[in-house]
């Protein structure tokens, strides 16, 4: 049995995934992943995407390399676009930031984003193609959606899902030390 939760971060690249998922586990002592870089260091893709300027993921050796990690362990905050491919029984929790459209244009823009990408991620966002995805994968009393427009959202993103790590503990018979009571 798991002591402590394991958590999808998700949404459309710039919503602020990597930003929540930093500073949960700055406070919370969970274990940031980021997927972007598992695919890159350990190889789990089957080349480079010119027109997206993105890897092309290879899931079976994303699915290998998370287990790698012991993300079934518990006590993961798992930092990606996607969240299909997750099985339900390593998720306790799927968060989908949304942020609305100009700002979403704005954080790509900056990031240099290719036009053919940003569109591509501007419709994704506006459609809640993400957000649908966590619906259709996982119980909807898991799946929340949060909205991530400004600094202020974020921190209240973040202490509505410490709030929520910690309700978990105590349901699920850990303490706040994580030793489940030991």
């Amino acid at each position: 049995m798991r002591t402590d939760p394991n958590i999808i971060i998700t949404g459309t690249p710039g919503v602020g995934k990597t930003t929540h998922a930093e500073t949960l586990a700055e406070r919370t002592g969970l274990k940031h992943i980021s997927v972007n870089q598992i695919v890159k260091d350990k190889e789990c893709h089957e080349g480079w995407d010119e027109n997206f300027m993105s890897w092309i993921v290879d899931e079976d050796k994303l699915l290998d390399a998370l287990e790698e990690e012991n993300v079934k362990a518990g006590g993961r905050i798992i930092d990606w676009h996607g969240c299909e491919m997750f099985p339900e029984s390593w998720i306790d929790l799927v968060v989908v930031l949304r942020v609305d459209s100009s700002t979403l244009y704005d954080r790509l823009s900056t990031r240099k984003y290719p036009e053919a990408k940003l569109q591509e991620n501007l419709d994704s966002e506006i459609m809640e193609v993400l957000l649908q995805e966590a619906r259709d994968s996982y119980d909807e009393q898991i799946v929340v959606e949060l909205t991530s427009n400004t600094t202020d959202e974020m921190e209240s993103n973040v202490d509505r899902i410490e709030a929520w790590i910690k309700q978990w503990k105590q349901d699920h018979g850990a303490d706040e030390d994580g030793d489940g009571g030991q």
